[in-house]
């Protein structure tokens, strides 16, 4: 059986002078009455492919005429070096066939001025029409992107001997505030959808000891920001016998790998996207430095902003405070009131927390949220009192370190937000192909 070519093959000159068979769709086309130009688009790329009435036929040259964007064609044809097409390649035609035709009367309605219209952002018509949008060059590249930023979390968890694990997205309790969850009826009972996979993860991590999971997470969050969704991707991670400042280390290096595999993998995507690619290659190969926050805090409030000791950094405050940052920044050390239970108290000094978050700069915000565990079974129920929250949920929780609980530590890493941020997108709603927020469940 004949293997499938790609038009990025193509365009690589691996076929120059052969005779081909390409398979795709019609990106745009123009011509006369004796030559027609098709631009055919895959997966891989775009090439021009000509048409003469007299060489294919009166029956093929007509059926190409009238092939509109986004018909499916077979074409078979001829690879001729040309540096004025676009890749440096065209197809002469010999023969083609039209797969999917497109009804005239209601042609693709992704056009370059709805785009254009769209102001760098997406207008409610793209979303609306997200299934079909999904088909043009930006939202292509945006996905490979994507998906190779999924690979590089893979790769770099598995090459340091991480088990994956998955947990429930059904849960009776949450890890964070009640006030994000989304409650489903769950015969007779009440339950909700995951924000993390923490919990659980906690409860496999004597078994397992190096654990990490990529899965959805949801909050119900009624912000409609640049950076927030409600149905979201989380990269988690879990170690036994590790403390805050290890698990902010496998931070720093899963971000720097992400940033090199992008490099390495979609350099023409980047690029393409009008990235910066120095911007990116910067944060692979440099060290994220630390800062405590009441350094933060002393920082902001000398900046003129109005925050006080003791406050969780919202978007606002992380945002003028990165605005100067060339790599990631960590933040260490927040105050115990402004962190959920589960969080261990500084032994050297409990009002404070061993946690961590890393911000990224260029206005993006927090990508990573972790630090070290509640890990002894007193301490858990000292905290779990101090925040008046119901123990029976948490019971199987607590049970993990009834039996042999050890010091471990883990993290959440955004990884919407992480491909938003390094490629560079205005909203986090250009890299996921479905995006779901406060007003959008459809299509």
């Amino acid at each position: 059986m004949q293997k499938d070519i790609f038009i990025g093959e193509v365009q690589s000159g691996h076929y120059d002078g052969q005779k081909i068979e390409l398979k795709g769709w019609v990106n745009r086309s123009r011509g006369s009455k004796k030559i027609w130009f098709i631009v055919l688009r895959d997966s891989t790329g775009r090439i021009q492919c000509v048409a003469k009435k007299d060489t294919v036929g009166e029956d093929i040259f007509d059926a190409l005429r009238g092939a509109l964007i986004e018909s499916s064609l077979i074409i078979r044809g001829i690879v001729n070096v040309d540096e004025r097409s676009e890749g440096g390649h065209e197809l002469v035609i010999e023969s083609a066939e039209v797969v999917g035709p497109v009804n005239p009367e209601s042609p693709f309605p992704i056009t370059e001025s709805a785009m254009e219209n769209a102001d760098g952002g997406e207008t409610e018509f793209l979303l609306d029409n997200r299934h079909l949008y999904l088909r043009t060059g930006r939202m292509t590249q945006m996905l490979k992107i994507r998906s190779s930023v999924f690979g590089a979390i893979h790769s770099y968890f598995r090459d340091r001997d991480f088990t994956e694990y998955q947990a429930p997205c059904f849960v009776a309790g949450a890890v964070e505030g009640g006030s994000t969850l989304f409650e489903v009826p769950y015969f007779g009972r009440k339950a909700y959808l995951t924000q993390s996979w923490q919990l659980y993860a906690e409860a496999a991590m004597p078994a397992l000891e190096r654990l990490y999971t990529i899965a959805p997470s949801f909050r119900a969050e009624k912000s409609r920001t640049r950076r927030h969704l409600t149905e979201f991707w989380h990269a988690e991670m879990e170690i036994a016998w590790g403390g805050n400042s290890e698990v902010m280390q496998h931070g720093e290096n899963l971000v720097r790998h992400i940033s090199r595999t992008l490099i390495d993998e979609r350099e023409s995507e980047l690029s393409n996207l009008g990235r910066d690619l120095d911007l990116i290659a910067r944060y692979a190969d440099n060290p994220y430095p630390r800062m405590r926050y009441d350094e933060a805090i002393e920082t902001l409030q000398g900046m003129g902003v109005a925050v006080e000791w003791g406050q969780d950094l919202d978007y606002s405050k992380e945002k003028v405070l990165t605005q100067d940052f060339e790599v990631p920044h960590f933040l260490t050390h927040y105050p115990k009131i402004a962190k959920p239970f589960y969080h261990r108290p500084d032994p050297d000094d409990p009002k404070y927390v061993l946690c961590h978050d890393l911000l990224a700069p260029e206005g993006y915000g927090e990508i990573i949220g972790g630090g070290e565990r509640t890990w002894s079974e007193k301490e858990i129920l000292e905290r779990i009192d101090e925040e008046n929250t119901p123990r029976e949920p948490y019971e199987f929780y607590i049970d993990v370190r009834r039996y042999g609980g050890v010091p471990h530590g883990g993290f959440g890493l955004g990884v919407d937000r992480v491909c938003s941020w390094l490629s560079g997108a205005d909203h986090i709603r250009e890299v996921i192909p479905f995006p779901r927020d406060s007003r959008r469940v459809t299509p």
